[in-house]
């Protein structure tokens, strides 16, 4: 598999993680809505694994080019890195709004 190939095959797990992760916060924020807290923190938590995956991969690639490596860049990546950057965004603002629902049910 050429290196081209190799860094598009990454940029689509990245893609695809982060859209998993991003799903999941999505559900995670209506779950607290419903005043399912801790199906919400499930949710969460499992989006998190997905992000994680995402910034493996992602991580591999910026290591790579530290190491003085060529990274070629493209379209596809560059929509990778902000599937990544605005799916780590939602999360901590739906840990944020999580814990609002949780006050707000309090009261």
């Amino acid at each position: 598999m050429s290196e081209k190939d190799q860094l598009q095959q990454k940029a689509f797990k990245i893609i695809a993680e982060a859209g998993s992760a991003k799903s999941l916060a999505v559900l995670a924020l209506q779950a607290a809505k419903q005043q399912q807290i801790k199906a919400a923190e499930r949710k969460l938590e499992e989006a998190r694994k997905y992000f994680n995956a995402a910034h493996h991969y992602h991580r591999d690639l910026v290591q790579k080019e530290a190491q003085g490596k060529d990274v070629q860049l493209s379209l596809i990546f560059m929509h990778a890195e902000d599937q990544l950057m605005s799916t780590e965004t939602i999360i901590i603002l739906v840990e944020e709004m999580i814990e609002m629902y949780q006050l707000i049910h309090e009261k």
